[in-house]
């Protein structure tokens, strides 16, 4: 399954932000970070901020922060919100479907459970999961912060 530009821009500003969890970030700083579009990002923070995954502050000194801790977020929740209304098959739209073998095909049982796998998978993770290697992630995202200090304040242990 391939997830979305939107999904993997959802996840980029969360991980992002779960390095550093007290502090406000932009989306300028986000974007420059991972050389991705301010607009795209835009609409991400928009997204995640209406699902209380984020407190976003409008004005000067605005930005974003988590809304929750990073191991309160569920990635599988995450991906879900995101990709709703992705159908891995066209099969799964009854009001667009135009494939003649439907009635007699197995293959959207077959994708519905490799789907529903991909969530459970997922589900087992927290963003915290996902941040456990912080020196590096800051190292890439060239933070000017100490990571030492993130990862004390996520609650990852540096061994």
């Amino acid at each position: 399954m391939r997830l979305t530009t939107f999904t993997d821009y959802s996840l980029r500003v969360l991980i992002y932000l779960a390095l550093e969890p007290g502090r406000r970030a932009t989306i300028a700083e986000i974007a420059a970070a991972f050389g991705i579009s301010r607009n795209h990002l835009m609409k991400v923070v928009h997204f995640l901020g209406r699902n209380r995954l984020l407190r976003n502050v409008r004005g000067r000194g605005g930005g974003m922060t988590l809304a929750r801790p990073p191991a309160e977020i569920n990635v599988g929740e995450v991906v879900r919100l995101a990709e709703a209304g992705s159908l891995p098959a066209e099969c799964f739209d009854r009001d667009t479907n135009t494939c003649l073998i439907t009635p007699a095909c197995q293959l959207r049982r077959a994708l519905g459970e490799a789907v529903e796998g991909f969530y459970q998978v997922l589900g087992r993770y927290t963003l915290a999961d996902l941040v456990s290697q912080p020196r590096a992630l800051t190292r890439l995202l060239a933070l000017p912060h100490r990571p030492s200090d993130a990862a004390a304040r996520i609650g990852v242990s540096r061994s």
